[in-house]
């Protein structure tokens, strides 16, 4: 498999997570979006640690590179980390303009970092580890625990 095919398709399942999170929000359905907001806050965090603590390291490993691209996407994840926060609390206050301004934000800021991702560090992942690497890597990442 394809590291791309593989983690694009966690992004997808995020992006709905994200959208059902956003749309109960909008109604003033807050406990539904805490229960949508918080299973998106914990996808997107896991999907995270899969490529800090996998993918990320064995790349560097083999391009030697740690200022490149996962540079980048780690310090997008961190900013993804502090909008979560951010939202979480709109949410707990039940302030619905609040969180539905943040989601935009998150909204962005996610569509542009998985489009980095997808269009240029995983397509390297899949061009400069050979087939056995990447079942390997894609393996260990359905491993990982929050």
């Amino acid at each position: 498999m394809e590291i791309t095919n593989y983690l694009r398709k966690e992004h997808r399942e995020c992006d709905d997570i994200f959208a059902k999170a956003e749309s109960a929000a909008a109604k003033g359905d807050f406990e539904n979006a805490k229960k949508e907001f918080e299973a998106f806050a914990d996808e997107t965090l896991l999907h995270f640690k899969k490529e800090e603590d996998e993918l990320f390291p064995a790349f560097e490993a083999v391009t030697g590179s740690t200022q490149g691209p996962t540079a980048v996407m780690r310090y997008e994840h961190e900013q993804v980390r502090g909008l979560l926060g951010k939202m979480a609390e709109a949410l707990n206050n039940q302030d619905k303009d609040a969180y539905l301004s943040l989601s935009e934000s998150m909204m962005i800021l996610l569509q542009q970092h998985n489009m980095k991702e997808e269009q240029m560090l995983y397509a390297m992942c899949d061009r400069v580890f050979d087939s056995n690497k990447k079942d390997e890597l894609i393996n260990k990442m359905q491993e990982v625990k929050l």
